[in-house]
């Protein structure tokens, strides 16, 4: 696995070896919760970029971002995803 590029190879080894050490369950938690704060900074970024957009429009165009436009029209066929 790689380091993010902020990250010495000290601190990233010592973060995957206490990632390790964590059931499987508590590995899903951790990745759940990472991805609700992605989606938050996605919702919060569209919101700012484009406070005139109904929060539909706006959930559409985070589907586009994390998706894709193709897989976000079939969620949100009523509303043009640029």
């Amino acid at each position: 696995m790689s380091a993010a590029c902020d990250t010495s190879r000290a601190a990233a080894n010592r973060y995957f070896e206490l990632l390790r050490q964590r059931t499987p369950r508590e590995r899903a938690v951790i990745l759940a919760g990472l991805v609700s704060a992605v989606r938050q900074l996605a919702l919060a970024s569209e919101r700012a970029a484009h406070p005139d957009l109904s929060p539909r429009a706006v959930e559409a165009r985070v589907a586009a971002r994390l998706y894709g436009p193709t897989i976000a029209s079939r969620f949100f066929p009523d509303i043009f995803i640029e």
